[in-house]
């Protein structure tokens, strides 16, 4: 499916948008008002996970019933926890309720996320992922919203897995990365889209930095697909220490004023991104960083 036409990620294309998972942490009937902020401050994308929290697509559903414009996308949901055929059938169904503000985003995700959560075997994921993407092109729907088109990208870091977001997929979201990696995304998957997620501190000191730098590490440094990934970057053992070493945050953490932020933006665009989107570290992970989020919208280009 060609991404130019399709809605979603069309409204995406040079804009920037907030990566964040703090919805969770209020009843799901009140989830909205945090993507119904977001809106307000200008920002075009609310990307959201799943992991050991709500179902992606329930929790999209509630994004999507109480905003207007924005895109509400899976950052992202694993192909684990539900078929090819359901996943399509969910997407198109999100997409023509809600004036095509759905994109599905989609991930392998991780051993212990797969393994021990969910009971299923870790293996081949990049054949994984590419049979999941044909299954869901051919599953059959004979609903009303049967034929709705929609897009879908996927997790991608290494050269094999981006090789499938070029050739199966509407393109890349990649996650916990630089701007060179945003170079290299790029001229693997040619003209498709690339949407890059990246972790912000705005204002504080820099112990305070590295204090919420090292924390939003403290999991990641433990996973091999990412460890993997810096390694490609030049990073090496040294740097992958829990939490991660003053040298990785450095790298994948911006720190500084709303204009340092946007410039980091500015070097992911200019590296080949259509799109980015911010997740903001605030002093507490689990809590809805309004006034971070206010502040950065305001900065946003006009």
């Amino acid at each position: 499916m060609s991404a130019e036409t399709t809605t979603a990620l069309s409204r995406l294309h040079g804009t920037v948008g907030i990566w964040t998972s703090t919805h969770e942490s209020l009843p799901p009937e009140q989830s909205a008002e945090v993507a119904s902020e977001l809106e307000s401050f200008g920002f075009s994308a609310m990307w959201i996970p799943e992991a050991w929290g709500r179902e992606s697509f329930t929790s999209a559903s509630l994004l999507l019933a109480g905003t207007s414009s924005i895109v509400i996308a899976t950052g992202i949901a694993n192909i684990f926890a539900r078929d090819a055929v359901s996943t399509a059938a969910a997407t198109r169904t999100l997409n023509a309720a809600y004036d095509d503000r759905f994109l599905l985003g989609l991930g392998v995700s991780h051993r212990p996320l797969v393994e021990r959560l969910r009971g299923h075997e870790y293996a081949t994921p990049v054949e994984n992922m590419s049979e999941f993407l044909s299954a869901m092109d051919a599953a059959p729907n004979f609903s009303p919203e049967g034929q709705h088109p929609y897009a879908k990208v996927i997790a991608a870091l290494g050269p094999k897995m981006l090789q499938v977001a070029a050739t199966k997929a509407d393109g890349a979201h990649p996650y916990l990365v630089t701007p060179e990696h945003t170079a290299i995304a790029r001229a693997a998957v040619g003209d498709k889209f690339v949407g890059v997620e990246q972790a912000v501190v705005l204002g504080e000191s820099r112990d305070e930095f590295l204090r919420r730098a090292h924390a939003h590490l403290e999991i990641y440094t433990g996973l091999p697909n990412y460890r993997n990934s810096w390694r490609r970057l030049g990073f090496g053992e040294e740097d992958f220490v829990r939490g991660g070493s003053d040298r990785l945050c450095d790298a994948l953490v911006v720190h500084g004023d709303e204009s340092a932020i946007m410039e980091r933006v500015n070097e992911h665009q200019q590296a080949g991104a259509d799109h980015v989107c911010l997740q903001v570290l605030g002093a507490d992970l689990s809590v809805v960083p309004t006034e971070e989020w206010r502040a950065l919208g305001a900065a946003l280009p006009s």
